[in-house]
């Protein structure tokens, strides 16, 4: 059962703790595992990895089928009904949309000099995208990691998730890769895929940007390769934080809690709410609704660890308390939403009144829901067009606007005793 606490007891500090400390753990030996397999696959390149994917997913690759072919994707297709691939299609133009918005121009300015300044934006020429695989598909995954790259321009976008067992890939995986704009898709998964990407094989190609979420060892391998390849942030246990006043649906809120609550054993739902009713009806309804959903093991579990519906005196310290925790999805049903959004500093996703639940953001609405977790609102930001375009600056000066001011570039450059610096200016007017 969710537990109500309120803000002011030891229960909440004890609470706060241990939600703070949930993903300090210690990976030692998932770190050694991370760095042997690197080190294999940039040594052996496809032999390290087909033997790492033989030995942890149980198939036997080969450089003529570690590709997924054409006619797999259309086999795909064929086992997919209309309704869901237009569902995907509707999701798709949705966020085609939003993160059309995103894009930036490059641009050209001049001074009072004279000189020409300005930005010149360029997408990354490739991109990797890593598809977790296990028992469930997650298309909108998919989806909301190779949207932004598509969008971006980036000319290469290369997908990597695991075959298991010898089974087939998903069918939603590939038909949503395919229609998301994926140019190629390898049957490879874990730090071996993250090592392939980063430094390339015979089969795989090396990219620039690595995204996508997956388990401990592919987070691990990818904070290892960041550096040698650009990454997203690090994903952790997945999050939502309701602020809610007397008005709000108990249905509604319980029903936005758990649908977080039913990721795993480590995701955390909160309701912060000033109404003690309203908490108590909540707690009933999740109770209620918990009893008919599939998850209901790992829904207990995740609520009894990392749940709680605490209780403040007023919404003010309800939004303290959110910009503190910085949650990767905030819901605010309140009486007047909107009125509360100026004071939010801290969350990945903000979703405001009782018919913008979630899930809505998981799937359909538009915006990225690749978010910041364990508290990276606060410096990070959701994916998007950004994380795969670089910017340049352009700067030109003619000699008349390098003349305006080579005494002061002169002088600053033999402050710092880097003589060579002011000589390249001093050289240029040495005649005048």
């Amino acid at each position: 059962m969710i537990p109500i606490i309120n803000s002011q007891n030891q229960e909440a500090d004890i609470f706060f703790k241990n939600f703070f400390e949930r993903t300090q753990l210690d990976l030692h030996q998932e770190q050694e595992v991370v760095q042997s397999i690197i080190k294999e696959v940039r040594k052996k390149k496809d032999q390290a990895v087909f033997e790492y994917t033989e030995r942890f997913d149980g198939i036997r690759l080969t450089p003529s089928t570690v590709k997924v072919t054409n006619e797999e994707i259309q086999q795909a297709y064929e086992t997919m009904s209309e309704e869901y691939i237009t569902i995907i299609r509707r999701s798709i133009q949705r966020i085609e949309a939003y993160h059309n918005k995103q894009k930036q121009n490059s641009w050209f300015d001049t001074d009072p000099l004279g000189s020409i300044l300005g930005q010149k934006i360029t997408a990354v020429e490739s991109a990797g995208v890593y598809v977790p695989g296990g028992k469930a598909a997650y298309p909108s995954s998919v989806l909301m990691n190779v949207i932004p790259a598509k969008v971006a321009g980036v000319e290469r976008i290369i997908m990597v998730t695991p075959v298991q067992g010898g089974k087939e890939l998903p069918a939603a995986t590939l038909v949503a890769a395919h229609e998301a704009g994926v140019t190629e898709i390898y049957k490879v998964g874990g730090a071996q895929a993250i090592a392939a990407l980063a430094f390339g094989t015979e089969s795989i190609p090396k990219v620039d940007k690595i995204v996508g979420p997956g388990n401990i060892f592919v987070a691990l391998a990818k904070r290892a390769v960041y550096g040698y390849v650009s990454i997203d942030s690090i994903a952790g246990p997945s999050e939502i934080l309701i602020i809610a006043d007397q008005s709000a649906n108990p249905t509604y809120v319980a029903a936005d809690l758990l649908s977080q609550a039913e990721h795993d054993e480590l995701a955390s739902a909160i309701l912060v709410t000033n109404s003690t009713e309203l908490a108590k009806q909540v707690q009933q309804e999740i109770n209620k609704q918990s009893q008919v959903l599939s998850r209901e093991e790992i829904i207990q579990r995740s609520l009894e660890k990392f749940g709680a519906i605490i209780i403040v005196k007023d919404i003010k310290e309800a939004i303290n308390i959110s910009n503190q925790i910085a949650p990767e999805h905030l819901e605010i049903i309140t009486k007047e939403p909107f009125e509360l959004l100026p004071f939010i500093k801290n969350a990945g996703a903000i979703f405001l009144g009782e018919y913008s639940p979630e899930p809505l953001g998981d799937y359909m609405a538009g915006p990225n829901h690749v978010l910041p977790t364990n508290g990276t609102a606060k410096f990070f930001s959701p994916l998007s067009v950004d994380d795969f375009v670089k910017k340049s600056s352009v700067i030109a000066f003619n000699k008349d606007a390098l003349k305006a001011l080579h005494k002061d570039i002169e002088y600053f450059a033999e402050a710092e005793a880097l003589t060579a610096h002011a000589n390249a200016v001093k050289v240029r007017f040495q005649n005048d």
